[in-house]
């Protein structure tokens, strides 16, 4: 990893107000490192920091993902009630889900148009709107 990868993944923890411990910012370089945006799975996670020597444990992962979702930093976007994608983008978006490879994507906000929503039952209040969109390729 290179060294601005690992200072911009422990900028991104500081901004959660998170203690930067070694496999922390190892992993928030993997995900932030570049400036880009990512989904990921906690196993596509993993597999990417054994890839890049980063030894950590699926449950050091998961743990990690947890905390950064806790602290703001990161969406857990749920697919089909099971499985879990993370996303580093925290602006509000929909996301495309691709069937045939179970991959998440970002879909064009702008080109969503959301008219009404059911009101929420008494006593409650609509706190955020999830949209995932699945494809299939023909």
């Amino acid at each position: 990893m290179t060294p601005e990868a690992t200072n911009r993944g422990s900028r991104w923890l500081h901004k959660g107000g998170l203690r930067p411990t070694r496999q922390r910012v190892a992993l928030a370089a993997l995900l932030v490192g570049d400036g880009q945006n990512r989904h990921v799975t906690a196993e596509s996670l993993y597999a990417s920091a054994m890839s890049n020597g980063q030894p950590v444990s699926l449950a050091t992962v998961y743990n990690t993902l947890r905390a950064f979702c806790d602290a703001g930093i990161m969406q857990e976007i749920t697919v089909d009630g099971s499985k879990s994608y993370f996303d580093t983008n925290m602006h509000d978006h929909p996301h495309f889900f691709w069937e045939e490879d179970g991959t998440l994507t970002d879909a064009p906000a702008d080109e969503l148009e959301i008219t009404r929503l059911p009101n929420a039952p008494a006593g409650a209040e609509v706190s955020k709107v999830d949209v995932v969109i699945r494809l299939r390729r023909r």
